[in-house]
């Protein structure tokens, strides 16, 4: 039978969900877990790729408006629940999803998609760059000690239930959201609800999930939410804590935090998935060897259409250049833009003058977020420049002063 794209409507979640377990593993999940996920569905917005009466490729995304530098809120699709099942892998079903995919993000006028990849090889193909990475750390709490200005020590920190709590820490995640690119604007509660689901398969051996609020004269500055997994041997205990989310309006508030979660009883390291890679923590710590820092890959932003997104952020100084953009899955973008930006905006328009520095729609997505510089993609042989001093100037300019991050998946 041949293979065509569909829209999916509400009633079709279970065959849709369905094949994307299988394709990552086909470990089933719990019923909530299954539940949380089709509470942020946007079915209008799912394409599937049907074989008969099978479903055997899916794609989907959700409308979240992410910062870029300058702290301006852009429209951005947020591309999710991607799969093929493995019976139709290598005849063209993901390509022609994605197609589909960014076509309908350029109709709703959405100038970038963004994803986190399950595998990174897979998505270069169709325009999306690297543009973020987060921090992973084992912080051994029994060799490591965390300093703390005066400030952190009139801090109150309260435990709280995570569920009651939510209005509140939401309230505080919304204000620290403009200041750093690549943070996303909850779309709606149950987005919220999903930062403190907790279903009990998923835990690990580890315990419910735990809230400490770091508050100074009734006022909330900080939360973390984290869950304790319990460890012992003949020693004694070593259990650690797996730390979720973390953020704060101030050093003290955060210092406080920090100090709180090295010193659980019964415990001997910290846990951290996903930090910003200049998040301050690293400078608190009194051995950072100890720590175990490692970097991965997070965010891929993908350029919809170039002259809105590029026009859309701030750049950290006065740019005049000619970009000579190359784009084989959306010609649209292809061709040459003049990008001009100074204290007063940013302008991206068509030109038909000399380009001062060749690139792939991919490595323009790369550097978007200010994270990459276009200098470094420069050295590997990735974008080239065609008028001198050209690179360095675009390169200061499009780098950001806050490493891009964002603090959850989708």
């Amino acid at each position: 039978m041949t293979t065509e794209l569909r829209a999916m409507g509400p009633d079709d979640w279970d065959a849709y969900y369905g094949t994307v377990i299988r394709a990552f593993g086909g470990d089933p999940k719990e019923p909530a877990e299954r539940s949380s996920w089709y509470r942020v569905w946007e079915p209008e917005r799912a394409l599937a790729a049907v074989d008969g009466d099978d479903v055997v490729g899916t794609a989907t995304a959700y409308g979240f408006r992410m910062t870029v530098p300058g702290g301006t809120p852009v429209p951005s699709a947020a591309v999710s629940l991607v799969s093929v099942a493995p019976t139709h892998r290598r005849r063209g079903v993901l390509t022609g999803m994605m197609r589909r995919q960014l076509d309908d993000v350029r109709a709703a006028g959405e100038p970038l998609a963004i994803l986190t990849a399950s595998e990174p090889v897979i998505y270069g193909r169709y325009g999306y760059g690297g543009a973020s990475r987060k921090l992973r750390a084992t912080v051994d709490t029994t060799r490591v000690t965390f300093a703390a200005p005066p400030e952190a020590d009139d801090v109150r920190l309260r435990l709280a239930d995570p569920g009651k709590a939510l209005p509140d820490c939401e309230a505080l995640y919304a204000r620290l959201v403009p200041g750093r690119p690549g943070m996303l604007t909850r779309i709606s509660e149950a987005w919220a609800r999903r930062q403190i689901e907790d279903p009990p398969a998923e835990r690990g051996g580890a315990s419910p999930l735990q809230c400490v609020l770091a508050e100074r004269n009734g006022e909330l500055l900080g939360y973390a939410r984290y869950a304790v997994k319990p460890q012992w041997d003949e020693s004694g205990a070593y259990g650690s804590v797996r730390v979720w989310d973390l953020e704060a309006l101030e050093p003290g508030a955060r210092a406080a935090l920090w100090r709180y979660l090295a010193g659980i009883d019964l415990t001997a390291s910290i846990e951290l998935d996903s930090r910003p890679v200049d998040d301050p923590f690293q400078y608190l710590v009194s051995d950072p060897r100890r720590c175990r820092l490692r970097v991965a890959d997070q965010l891929y932003v993908r350029l919809v259409e170039v002259g809105t997104a590029l026009a859309a952020r701030s750049y950290s100084g006065p740019l005049d250049v000619v970009l000579e953009v190359d784009d084989a899955f959306c010609p649209w973008n292809a061709g040459r833009w003049r990008l001009g930006a100074d204290a007063g905006g940013a302008v991206c328009e068509r030109t038909g003058a000399p380009a001062d520095l060749a690139l792939d729609v991919r490595e323009l997505g790369a550097a978007y977020l200010g994270g990459v510089p276009l200098s470094g993609l420069a050295e590997a042989g990735l974008v080239r420049e065609l008028r001198p001093g050209a690179l360095e100037a675009a390169s200061t300019a499009f780098r950001g002063t806050r490493a891009p991050w964002s603090p959850y998946g989708f």
